[in-house]
């Protein structure tokens, strides 16, 4: 069998190479017009892209629940949603996996609690993979857990924190996992993060699920909600929409 194949790759190789030899006849030769792609508006400021799908635009929650499928009930006010401690988390009632998100965040102006107790939350994909949300603004914390991990497992390649009461933002493009039949990882989650238009995670493989005490581990699951976590702190979000790719 390894014969076979190497005779194959040789074969590959010098078709590839006997091509690229052939003089080519005229420019058109080497043209591609089939297929052609869709035609996208793209957004400008709170303008989500023509394609895009808007989760939140500042005026209702309607797009969302709380954990038991529930009307959410987290704050609205000023075009922004803020947590309302104790209720627990929010969700989509739409489900995704491989995706674009945008989402604009804002951490509390008055300053309290230090690390892992400073405007804590987090934006989970599929309802199983955190991306942090935190002050890290002069917050020193464990690495793995600050603004823009992949929560204890990914760091961040730099910290991009603004100052807490600005707005920030988190462009994120998100590759789901694929599992075989018997419910094993076949590819796992990959995900790029730019927060405040600064790249911190750069297509970075998903160990698994987010756990906070233990190792992350995968099981099989479709399509899941994009979840907003409850952690006590009145953290607020706005212009969220996503594209489904």
């Amino acid at each position: 069998m390894k014969k076979v194949f190497s005779f194959v790759v040789v074969a590959l190789t010098s078709c590839m190479i006997l091509n690229a030899q052939q003089p080519q006849k005229n420019p058109e030769s080497t043209e591609t017009w089939e297929p052609v792609p869709p035609i996208v508006t793209p957004g400008e400021g709170p303008q989500a892209p023509s394609d895009a799908v808007v989760l939140f635009n500042g005026s209702n929650l309607d797009q969302w629940t709380n954990s038991k499928g529930e009307a959410a009930t987290w704050t609205l006010e000023g075009g922004a949603v803020t947590v309302k401690p104790g209720t627990g988390t929010i969700q989509t009632k739409q489900l995704f996996g491989d995706c674009q998100l945008h989402i604009e965040f804002r951490e509390p102006s008055v300053v309290k609690g230090e690390s892992q107790g400073r405007g804590n939350s987090g934006i989970f994909l599929q309802g199983n993979y955190e991306l942090q949300v935190l002050d890290c603004y002069n917050n020193k914390t464990y690495s793995n857990g600050q603004t823009g991990s992949i929560y204890k497992q990914h760091i961040p390649l730099v910290n991009a924190c603004k100052k807490p009461g600005e707005w920030q933002t988190y462009d994120v493009v998100y590759t789901a996992p694929k599992f075989g039949e018997s419910g094993r990882i076949v590819t796992p989650a990959y995900i790029t993060v730019l927060h405040n238009g600064v790249l911190i995670q750069n297509h970075v493989a998903i160990w698994g699920h987010t756990e906070y005490i233990g190792y992350p581990a995968y099981t099989k699951h479709g399509k899941g909600p994009l979840v907003l976590q409850d952690h006590g702190d009145l953290v607020s979000f706005r212009n969220i929409w996503i594209r489904e790719l």
